[in-house]
């Protein structure tokens, strides 16, 4: 199975169409057709089900692109990384990173280093640990951003210089809003949203005993989605202060936790990752900048 292949197959379950397939491939229709039947033969399943002006994936097309995705994906990071071997002047670098205001430390760090490396291109996903821990051990970032401690058995990382404070996120006019702090049992009978992993690891340790009367109305993984539902009192978002605009005038505010309710942040690597040279630059700089805050 060649990769040139994968990205023929990647084309059409993206484009749905043979022929515009082709043309974005710069390829014949007559070659892009017999390369994708090669490729069902080689697996020995249907990939695609034809209609009469678009083609769709079936079940098995279906695992083959989530698996072709990172493959190619792979591919194209090697590639970039062997170009970029004799060039001291910037490098990709891959981030995958968790919703937080204390990104600015890396964002801050990353405008830095680009002045001294302009070459540098930096890729940016976003999500929660699951989604970005996965990318990392498969070697598709660099670094990963967590919302938690990682596994020292498995991996490296830096501690961020501030930590994330909780709190309630609610209506102005909300009659919690009178509160300075919000205490578990405020939130008891209320619908409460929150992110599933911070509802199963964060929210415990603080509430304690009145974790079974709390409710979870909806999991996001969004703050800002979450925060629309919250402005529209149809609950209350548990997220850290500075996540989402509660200034005057939003139509939302914040309060904190009591007690008060503490995350460190953390850059994660792989233990014993053999790093690109750009990426071992930017390691040894954010390491400086992180333990001289």
């Amino acid at each position: 199975m060649e990769i040139r292949t994968l990205r023929y197959f990647l084309a059409v379950a993206r484009e749905e169409n043979m022929t515009r397939a082709a043309e974005a491939l710069h390829v014949t229709q007559p070659t892009l057709s017999k390369a994708l039947k090669a490729l069902e033969d080689e697996l020995g399943k249907k990939l695609f089900t034809r209609h009469s002006f678009s083609i769709k994936l079936t079940d098995e097309g279906i695992l083959l692109r989530n698996r072709a995705e990172d493959l190619v994906s792979m591919a194209d990071r090697i590639e970039r990384e062997f170009v970029s071997l004799d060039d001291i002047t910037g490098g990709d670098l891959y981030f995958g990173l968790a919703e937080s205001s204390q990104i600015s430390y890396l964002a801050r760090e990353i405008h830095t280093f680009k002045r001294a490396y302009p070459g540098l291109h930096y890729h940016i996903t976003s999500g929660d640990t699951e989604q970005v821990m996965e990318k990392l051990d498969k070697g598709l970032l660099d670094f990963v951003v967590l919302a938690e401690a990682p596994d020292t058995g498995k991996y490296e990382s830096l501690v961020f210089p501030e930590s994330e404070i909780w709190g309630l996120v609610m209506p102005e006019d909300d009659a919690l809003a009178a509160k300075k702090a919000i205490h578990a049992d405020d939130l008891i009978g209320l619908a409460l949203f929150c992110s599933e992993q911070s509802w199963k690891n964060d929210i415990p340790r603080w509430a304690g005993a009145e974790m079974d009367a709390l409710h979870l109305e909806g999991s996001f993984r969004l703050a800002y989605n979450a925060s629309v539902f919250a402005k529209e009192h149809l609950g209350y978002l548990l997220t850290f202060d500075k996540l989402v605009n509660t200034s005057p005038g939003s139509g939302l505010t914040f309060r904190p936790l009591s007690p008060r309710l503490e995350t460190r942040l953390y850059l994660v690597w792989k233990k014993y990752q053999t790093f690109s040279p750009i990426a071992e630059r930017f390691l040894a700089q954010i390491g400086t900048a992180f333990l001289s805050e």
